[in-house]
């Protein structure tokens, strides 16, 4: 007898045999065992899955001597003609060559009798998709009202070109891309039964890379039995399923996380020399910084379709390099993926994407360049470098975090931090320049504060006195000065003076408000010295705390003073807002 190839011999004959399509299995079951028979079915999915052997297995199991409800058998004569493919009630149909409109209507006139032998006349009809718009209307008044003990199976892998008129009168079952895992257990199966020798790794690398289609995937099975006599070692798996070097793919994530351009170009212009697809280089590479990421996850690295060692190094340098780095170039590499893919200059454009990747260790967090970080290009830290937080590893900690950090040793001025810029271990910006502790005084507090907030300084210029005794800081205001006394009150601005103080005097360093009843506000004295004499019937509104202090900030005088329009709609809300001091 000749070869028969393992697709054919191992074709699924029963529904228990049909491998990762357990739903529509169970469905189809319990119809049988109901005697709830559709007038048509309807399956669609890609290549491989089933569709076509699942359809000849209900109709075996719909015309099988034992009853529906039992399933196919493997002895009764209409399960084994309709397995040979001889039964004259079970017509299967090829729509790719029987597309024309007069072929289906010869069909449908044949269709009108009932079967010769068995219980249903089941017309299976593959690829349904390919029938021409009027062989699909000359289908539909049959799929509609069928004779009895008709039952039309149709299969096909483009879905969306079935017109809705006959999805409509079927039971559509999607069928699914099998599992991995699923394929590879299966495959596990069959090389037991036919004595090869293949390990979990290769029949994993198979199973991949038949990409759900357990035909594909058993073909391959053949295919590298076949080469290795019998045996398939990881290496073959790797080698004739188009896979390439791993340190080649170790070389380019090397280079791209450490930004060197240079060698990427270099290893690029090796896949050229090699004769690789590019396409190809370049989707297996984004399956490898997959896998990458994963382990950066904490993957179970028996679960990596890589031999052991190779897997063991890329979980060290996936760890080096960090989850969001990795992440964050997956998403470079997807960016570029249809340039890649469609691309007439193929290498030019692998070469393009992965230089763009390279770029990514020179880009600055933004949360680094809010915070007062140099913006200059390049002074991000490469992924994995050890820095971890420009470059956003996760070590790094929150921004937030960051931002509340304080120094640590008083004798280190230079390392304090500001409310807008400071991380831990990071010099300060040296765009300006901190006085030591020992000679810091009023006015560098009032120097600094000035830097951080106008506002909060122009406060600090309204206080009656400020106190410097050793690491303590006091703001006297005075009794009368509520505006003032507001102003230090607020969280925001007591944050900025905490973080000032300490800058200055160390971390130790305190400040506090203090209230004297017999001082005076110097926004008094100011608006004395700035604003000319009010007449006797001066409007109340100019001695108002807000408008004194708008005048003092300002150096400006009171020209006039207009009423208010009562006209406006808004004005009932403007006035009952008027008196409420700034926010």
């Amino acid at each position: 007898m000749s070869y028969q190839v393992l697709a054919r011999k191992w074709r699924p004959q029963d529904f228990s045999e049909l491998v990762g399509q357990e739903p529509i299995v169970t469905a189809l079951r319990n119809a049988l065992r109901e005697g709830r028979v559709a007038q048509a079915y309807l399956f669609s999915g890609i290549r491989g899955v089933g569709k076509t052997t699942t359809a000849r297995v209900l109709a075996k199991a719909l015309n099988c001597e034992r009853g529906p409800d039992q399933g196919p058998c493997p002895d009764c004569r209409p399960c084994i003609e309709i397995t040979a493919g001889s039964d004259l009630d079970v017509i299967e149909v090829d729509a790719a060559t029987y597309s024309k409109v007069e072929q289906v209507r010869e069909l449908t006139e044949s269709l009108r009798y009932g079967p010769a032998r068995d219980r249903y006349k089941v017309v299976v009809i593959d690829e349904i998709h390919r029938l021409s718009r009027q062989a699909f209307d000359a289908l539909l008044k049959i799929v509609e009202e069928p004779p009895p003990h008709l039952t039309f199976i149709f299969a096909t892998t483009e879905i969306e070109a079935v017109p809705a008129t006959i999805l409509s009168r079927c039971q559509e079952f999607h069928f699914r891309r099998v599992p991995a895992e699923t394929l590879a257990a299966h495959l596990r199966k069959l090389s037991e039964a036919e004595s090869i020798e293949a390990s979990d790794t290769a029949l994993r690398l198979i199973a991949r890379a038949g990409d759900g289609s357990v035909r594909d995937s058993v073909a391959l099975l053949d295919q590298l039995a076949t080469f290795g006599n019998g045996a398939i070692s990881d290496e073959d798996a790797v080698r004739l399923l188009g896979g390439l070097d791993t340190a080649l793919f170790e070389a380019l994530l090397e280079a791209i996380v450490g930004g060197h351009s240079a060698e990427v170009s270099t290893l690029v212009r090796r896949v050229e020399d090699e004769g690789w697809d590019p396409r190809n280089v370049f989707s297996q590479f984004l399956r490898f910084c997959r896998d990458a990421l994963h382990l950066a996850q904490g993957a179970d690295p028996e679960l990596i379709d890589l031999p052991r060692d190779q897997t063991q190094a890329l979980a060290e340098k996936a760890r080096a390099t960090g989850f969001e780095n990795l992440l964050r170039l997956l998403n470079q590499l997807l960016q570029s993926e249809q340039l890649v893919r469609t691309s007439e200059a193929g290498i030019l454009a692998l070469e393009i994407a992965l230089l763009r990747a390279t770029e990514l260790p020179k880009l600055m967090r933004i949360e680094d360049l809010l915070g007062g970080g140099e913006g200059s290009g390049g002074t991000g830290s490469a992924p994995g470098s050890g820095s971890g937080r420009a470059a956003g590893s996760p070590s790094g900690g929150s921004p937030s975090a960051s931002a509340s950090s304080t120094s640590s040793s008083d004798t280190s001025a230079s390392a304090g931090r500001s409310a807008s810029a400071s991380t831990d271990g990071e010099a300060p910006s040296e765009r300006r320049t901190t006085p030591s502790l020992r000679t810091a005084g009023v006015d560098d507090l009032r120097n600094r504060v000035t830097e951080v907030s106008q506002s909060l300084a122009a406060h600090l210029d309204a206080a009656a006195q400020v106190e410097v005794e050793g690491s303590t800081v006091s703001i006297v205001v005075a009794g009368d000065d509520e505006l003032t006394k507001d102003a230090f009150g607020r969280e925001r601005n007591r944050k900025i003076l905490d973080d000032v103080v300490r800058e200055l005097w160390g971390a130790s360093a305190e400040w506090g408000m203090k209230v004297d009843r017999h001082a005076s506000s110097k926004v008094e004295t100011v608006v004395e010295e700035t604003v000319s004499p009010e007449p006797e019937d001066a409007d109340p509104a100019a001695e108002h705390p807000t408008v004194q202090k708008v005048l003092e900030m300002f150096g400006g005088t009171i020209a006039a003073i207009e009423p208010r329009d009562r006209t406006s709609p808004n004005a009932d809300s403007e006035s009952k807002e008027a008196p409420r001091g700034p926010a």
